[in-house]
């Protein structure tokens, strides 16, 4: 990255630089190229952070699935802003991404929903995400109900199951150099293109 010069990197934007990164993760990171931890804030001002999978990009913005009762889902409802990191560490680099939250359309998730596996939609009626679990046996029984419930028919998705899309306000772009002198590049969105500049590592 440190070839390319500021006028380069804002005539191609951050989400052509993304598409690079993400296709040289897939071939080289063994597992979940697509995990990006999620940051929110509930309510009361607590801090919380989980991994979670990507399962779309483009120039909207990164888009994930969940429970919309899980904590994660409720805190985004509440306060729809976010915070996302990429970290490949086979190729040193990370991706920090912060900008406003909201739910995706119901085409788009129900279209979503209908490619994953029938055991994943299952699990999307029978986990009462975030909330205490008496006993395992108590989860086995609930996958059993809804799967004899939904047999020889398609598994609707939950009306309390989408997606929710992160707008990037700032995107940056850390690629690790040694003797810690990383190269940090940072976009906003200005008007209908993108300002860069770099940071001091």
């Amino acid at each position: 990255m440190s070839s390319l010069d500021d006028a380069a990197l804002a005539e191609r934007g951050p989400f052509a630089l993304f598409a690079t990164w993400f296709d040289e993760a897939g071939a080289t990171e063994t597992n979940d190229p697509n995990a990006m931890a999620l940051a929110t804030v509930d309510g009361e001002g607590q801090p919380s952070v989980r991994v979670v999978l990507m399962k779309g990009y483009d120039a909207r913005g990164f888009v994930f699935y969940t429970n919309f009762e899980s904590d994660k889902g409720r805190a985004l409802l509440g306060q729809p802003r976010a915070g996302l990191n990429f970290h490949w560490k086979g190729l040193r680099r990370q991706v920090r991404i912060t900008g406003p939250v909201a739910p995706v359309e119901d085409a788009e998730a129900d279209e979503y929903f209908a490619s994953r596996p029938r055991d994943s939609q299952i699990g999307a009626w029978a986990s009462d995400q975030s909330r205490p679990l008496a006993a395992r046996a108590d989860f086995e029984a609930r996958i059993a109900e809804v799967a004899a419930r939904y047999e020889g028919r398609d598994v609707p998705r939950p009306p309390h199951w989408s997606g929710f899309r992160v707008t990037p306000a700032r995107i940056e772009f850390w690629q690790d150099r040694p003797f810690r002198l990383h190269d940090r590049v940072v976009f906003t969105p200005d008007g209908q293109g993108w300002r860069v500049h770099r940071l001091y590592p």
